[in-house]
């Protein structure tokens, strides 16, 4: 794993620089971050304080009635640690009702709406704020398709995306999060007992060297065979890769005009500004 290291300090300063870079230039007043008691969205909250100040960094958790009690313990641990203040919205009434009326005991179903529900909550805090909404998925997460499409995955900026899971915690243990987070086993939280290794069938670890070589290398598949992982995970790795690529692009649009949004009309996002 040595070829996944980082230089934690340089990191830092690059990813502190972007947040405070981008927020500043668009006129924002700072970030909200939905903050969830796992690494990644107290990772993100951290570098934000130290970019923009405890004072334009607003964190929300929204638990549900069925969320571990740890969830919103180590939310509010990160908040403390920071010297920031964390707004709770508890999303148990909104996805109950929707439930009564469409019962189902599809748990993916269940994940992603209480996802978008929380990305809802998230960007209605924003706008209160005059703030941007900040992402918190990581780059395993994102080729791997691991999150909700239009919850999670929704962002205004994300400092994260270029950084595989087992960098993050390199990253966290340099800035010494609270070392409770970093021994915790990764959990969307989606129910009871539920941890992405299981979900996903691998590891992290192993998903990260099979992506490195995959995507930052541009190995070949069969290449990839000789890290000695089993071939199965290999497989399992680039089909998720493969099969979530359309949550890592803009919606398709039918192309009628001699100028199309996406296609033939492009600008950077700060364009106007």
């Amino acid at each position: 794993m040595t070829e996944l290291e980082i230089n934690p300090e340089l990191v830092r300063r690059i990813l502190k620089a972007f947040i405070r870079d981008e927020v500043l230039k668009v006129g924002a007043l700072g970030v909200v971050v939905a903050v969830s008691g796992g690494i990644d969205s107290a990772l993100a909250y951290w570098l934000a304080v130290e970019a923009l100040g405890p004072k334009a960094v607003h964190g929300v958790a929204m638990p549900y009635r069925q969320s571990s009690s740890d969830s919103l313990g180590d939310a509010q641990l990160v908040a403390d640690a920071l010297g920031t203040q964390l707004q709770v919205v508890d999303i148990t009434p909104q996805i109950d009702a929707y439930f009564e009326a469409r019962p189902t005991d599809d748990q993916t179903r269940r994940g992603n709406k209480m996802a978008r529900e929380r990305m809802a909550v998230v960007y209605d805090i924003s706008q209160d704020h005059s703030m941007l909404v900040l992402g918190t998925s990581n780059k395993s997460e994102l080729l791997l398709g691991y999150g909700t499409l239009f919850g999670d995955m929704a962002h205004a900026l994300n400092p994260l995306g270029d950084l595989y899971k087992t960098q993050l915690y390199q990253l966290a243990d340099h800035l010494q999060l609270p070392p409770k987070l970093l021994a915790k086993r990764p959990s969307a939280d989606l129910f009871e007992g539920q941890l992405d290794e299981d979900d996903l069938g691998f590891t992290y670890a192993q998903a990260d060297l099979v992506l490195y070589h995959l995507v930052d290398r541009r190995e070949p598949p069969d290449q990839l065979l000789e890290l000695g992982l089993p071939s199965g995970v290999v497989q399992a790795v680039l089909q998720r890769v493969r099969r979530n690529q359309f949550k890592r692009r803009p919606p398709l649009i039918a192309k009628l005009s001699s100028r199309t949004i996406e296609i033939d009309f492009r600008y950077p996002r700060d364009w106007g500004h």
